[in-house]
Order: C-alpha cells, then sequence, then structure tokens
C-alpha cells in the first residue's frame, strides 16, 4: 500500500483532526447507513401538465414521476407527453398517443450513448479505477451501482434523506447497466453545501472541503492498483460564497494527489470548459448526429452571434437520460431535461475509462486528447444551420489513449 502523503495534506491533517474519523482504518466494502428508499405513490394526477415551449430552461414543466395517469385521456396529448419526465412507478392509461411509448423512452435512455457500450464489449470498464462521488443522500442498495459502492458515509447531511440526485449521478458514472465505468470502485460521501441558522439556508463549501479532504484519506488505505483517480462534484462555487478558499485548497490537495476533481468550477480549478449536450427522446443515442445543444442553453446558443468561443467546449451527453431513481432497488427514472449535474459524472466515469487504459494519463492529457479527437456536428435551427465542435468521441479517444500507453 503507498503510504507517500503530501507534506500540505499531513499539515491540513494535524491542524484539523475532525476530517477524518481519527484512529480508524476502513475496511472496504464500509458502508456507514442505509437510507430508506423515498416515496413512490403521489397519488393521481387530475391533469397532466402542458409544457410551455416559451419556458424551456424551466424543469419539471410535465412531472409524472410516481404519479397515477390512468383516469386521463392522452391521445391527443404527445406534445406535452414528448417532454415528460416520468419513473418506473408512474402508471399509465390504456390508450397513450400512437408514436409515444415510455418504456422504449426509458431505453433508449439507458444507453449512455456514442459508442460508450461498444467500449464496455472491448473490456474497456473502468475496472481496478476508484470514482469518488460528493452529492446528496444515496440509496445505497440500488442494483445499478451497489456491487460498485466500496464506501458510504454522510459527513453533513441536512436531512438525512434519500433524494433523487445522488443515485443519478452515482448511476450515470458507474451504473452497471446505463453508466460510462460499470466496473469502476465507487466512493460516496453525502454532504451538504450549506448551514441551516435560524430556518436560513447559508452556503458554506468547508464541508466540501472536509469531504474530498475524507475521500484523500480513504485514497491513502487503498492498494496501489485500486486508488481514486476522480472526484464528481455536480456543484460549482465562487469567491463571493462562504468556504470558497477552503474548497479551493482542499481541490489543490487533491490535484497534488493525481486525483481530477470534475465540478461546475472545472474552469476555475483546471481551465477546462464543457457543455451539455440535448437529445430528442427518440433519437439514437449512438448516432453524434442524434445530439443538439442542451435544452437550458439552448436559446442563449441559437441567439448568439459570435460562436468562437464554443470551439474551446468539450459536449459531452445532458438531455434525455434515464437515471437510477431514489425509490426503489430497481427503479428508474427518465430525465428529459438534465443540466450539468448529468454531465459531470459523464465525464468522471469516461475519465475513469482513460485511466484503465493509460494509466498515468492527466487530466490535461486526458481533456486535450477528448478535445482533439472529438466530432463536429450541424445543427438545423428555424432554417439556420449552426455548428458544434468537440463532441466527445470516446471510442476514437479511447484508441489514441491506446496507442500512447506506456
Amino acid at each position: 500500500m503507498n503510504k507517500i502523503i503530501s507534506f500540505s495534506l499531513i499539515v491540513f491533517l494535524l491542524l484539523n483532526p475532525s476530517y477524518i474519523k481519527t484512529g480508524t482504518h476502513i475496511t472496504f466494502p464500509y458502508i456507514s447507513s442505509h437510507p430508506s428508499e423515498m416515496g413512490s405513490d403521489r397519488g393521481k394526477l387530475l391533469d397532466l401538465p402542458k409544457y410551455d415551449p416559451q419556458r424551456p430552461k424551466t424543469p419539471w414543466q410535465v412531472d409524472l414521476r410516481s404519479y397515477d395517469l390512468t383516469e386521463l385521456k392522452l391521445k391527443d396529448r404527445y406534445e406535452d407527453l414528448i417532454h415528460a419526465d416520468f419513473d418506473s412507478n408512474t402508471k399509465w392509461p390504456l390508450e397513450l398517443p400512437e408514436n409515444y411509448n415510455p418504456d422504449k423512452i426509458m431505453e433508449l435512455g439507458k444507453n449512455p450513448g456514442l459508442g460508450i457500450r461498444q467500449l464496455h464489449k472491448d473490456g474497456i470498464t473502468g475496472k481496478g479505477i476508484g470514482i469518488a462521488i460528493i452529492d446528496s443522500v444515496l440509496l445505497v442498495d440500488h442494483a445499478e451501482y451497489k456491487d460498485n459502492l466500496k464506501y458510504y458515509d454522510e459527513m453533513h447531511c441536512l436531512d438525512n434523506k434519500v433524494e433523487m440526485h445522488g443515485p443519478a449521478v452515482a448511476s450515470i458514472a458507474v451504473g452497471k447497466s446505463i453508466g460510462v465505468a460499470p466496473s469502476a470502485d465507487l466512493y460516496y460521501i453525502a454532504a451538504d453545501a450549506m448551514d441551516c441558522i435560524n430556518g436560513e439556508y447559508i452556503v458554506d463549501f468547508k464541508y466540501l472541503a472536509q469531504s474530498i479532504d475524507r475521500i484523500l484519506y480513504i485514497n491513502k488505505q487503498l492498494p496501489s492498483d485500486k486508488k481514486i483517480r476522480v472526484i464528481s462534484i455536480s456543484m460549482g462555487w465562487s469567491n463571493q460564497e462562504k468556504g470558497y478558499d477552503e474548497i479551493v485548497a482542499a481541490v489543490n490537495r487533491a490535484k497534488e494527489e493525481g486525483i481530477f476533481v470534475i465540478s461546475s468550477s472545472v474552469d476555475e480549478t483546471y481551465g477546462f470548459n464543457f457543455n451539455g449536450l440535448g437529445r430528442q427522446p427518440y433519437s439514437d443515442p449512438e448516432l453524434a448526429s442524434s445530439y443538439e445543444a442542451g435544452t437550458f442553453w439552448a436559446d442563449y446558443f441559437f441567439k448568439k452571434k459570435d460562436h468562437t468561443q464554443d470551439i474551446k467546449n468539450l459536449y459531452v451527453p445532458m438531455d434525455s437520460r434515464a437515471i437510477a431513481s431514489p425509490t426503489g432497488a430497481n427503479d428508474y427514472t427518465f430525465s428529459k431535461d438534465g443540466g450539468w449535474s448529468w454531465s459531470i459524472p459523464y465525464i468522471a466515469g469516461l475519465y475513469a475509462l482513460s485511466c484503465e487504459v493509460k494509466p498515468n494519463i492527466t487530466p490535461e492529457e486526458f481533456w486535450n486528447k477528448a478535445l482533439s479527437t472529438g466530432d463536429a456536428i450541424k445543427i438545423n435551427h428555424e432554417g439556420k444551420e449552426y455548428k458544434l465542435e468537440n463532441v466527445i468521441n470516446p471510442n476514437r479517444l479511447i484508441d489514441e489513449l491506446k496507442k500512447e500507453k506506456k
């Protein structure tokens, strides 16, 4: 076992012993608790919500998760249903529009797309690579990732109930049927980046910093061929927020230890830029041509006059994804409109695959190679053609890394 530890981390842990469980040697797998499933019955829906195309940035406009729709007449509601979020517990009426099939949409959404499954068939699955995630309370027994989960603990949770977000990001990263790196080891810390003081929620990123340092502590106890190589945090921070200095310092400590921290602030911490891709629910997730600007930023993209800066972005799948649901160990949710939260664990999973192929890869090498091996796609919108470069091509990326393996 590698016992080398950076001087800065030694000093930090000596000054902040509460950041780790002092005196403990971790036996893996370590699962501190098994949080209960979220409720799966929201009752009968009396009327189907109507999708408003003038508010594309508003999520959950047609939220059908865990609702009973059996008494609704929906044969003429395709334009609303095609924008719906639903899950394994949604109860559908006998009659739906002829061209609307929720089972097919869910199955397409389970495919991570763009050739990832071919990499899995070729034996590139992230085996032996550790992925750490810091997010909300996790349903630890979900079938998608329970066998990957080597560590679960809750460091600072204002509510210890399972939420939607945690199972989603874990399944996108390492899910056995929907994840990018289905054989990677998962180390998960549930932590909230805020305090509740006198009923008021106040952001404080020191808790995420503490979680990063816990991960570094865990990593010291792992054998050299099972190290954590990437931390996925579906959140960002600014220098106007409490705990900013702490989280930046913690990211720097992780970088010193050879761990890539991918977050919404990756542009600041590494100088990398990315964005998430949209996809219509019935389009083939394997084809680059099926993708478009993601829902939450498409309007901005199409209105821009200057797209020269876009060539610096790496584009990865985001919308129309099936994710592990918090309602049960075998339940799934179809998420029509995602956000960066779904793109970040995708990138973490892809980095794990890259580490498997080229163990000495660095985040900078990975990012530059991902850009240089990407595809360019054309998007037609209202009679005008737009171009997106650097759409991730996982197979080409991995092939290039294989050639460079030392």
